[in-house]
C-alpha cells in the first residue's frame, strides 16, 4: 500500500539529518496517515480510507465526504476516490429516480 494521501496526495518526501558537525544523511519525510471510516450519507454505508490527517480536515471543512466528492473535479481526485464519487452519483441517481 502507497505512502500516500486519498484526498490531497500528500506522499513521502526526502531530506537530510544534519548533525551538529554538518554531516548529513538522508532522511524521509512520512505523512500523518490514517486508516479512517467516513459516513457517506448518498451511499447509506460507511467508506474505508486511507488518508492524511490533513486530508480528513478538508473533508470536514467541506461538509462531510458527500459534499467534497461533488464539490471537487474529477481531474483533482485519485483513482480511488473517483470511483467512489461514480458510485455516489449512480446512488443519488437511483434515490432520485425511486422518489419522483
Amino acid at each position: 500500500m502507497a505512502r500516500r494521501c486519498a484526498i490531497t496526495g500528500k506522499g513521502v518526501q526526502t531530506g537530510n539529518n544534519v548533525s551538529h558537525a554538518n554531516n548529513r544523511t538522508r532522511r524521509r519525510f512520512l505523512p500523518n496517515l490514517q486508516e479512517t471510516s467516513l459516513i457517506s450519507e448518498g451511499l447509506g454505508v460507511a467508506v474505508r480510507i486511507r488518508l492524511s490527517v490533513n486530508g480528513l480536515r478538508t473533508v470536514e471543512h467541506n461538509g462531510g465526504l458527500d459534499a467534497f466528492l461533488m464539490s471537487t473535479p474529477n481531474a483533482k481526485l485519485t483513482d480511488e476516490t473517483r470511483r467512489l464519487k461514480r458510485r455516489l452519483v449512480k446512488a443519488i441517481a437511483t434515490k432520485e429516480a425511486k422518489a419522483a
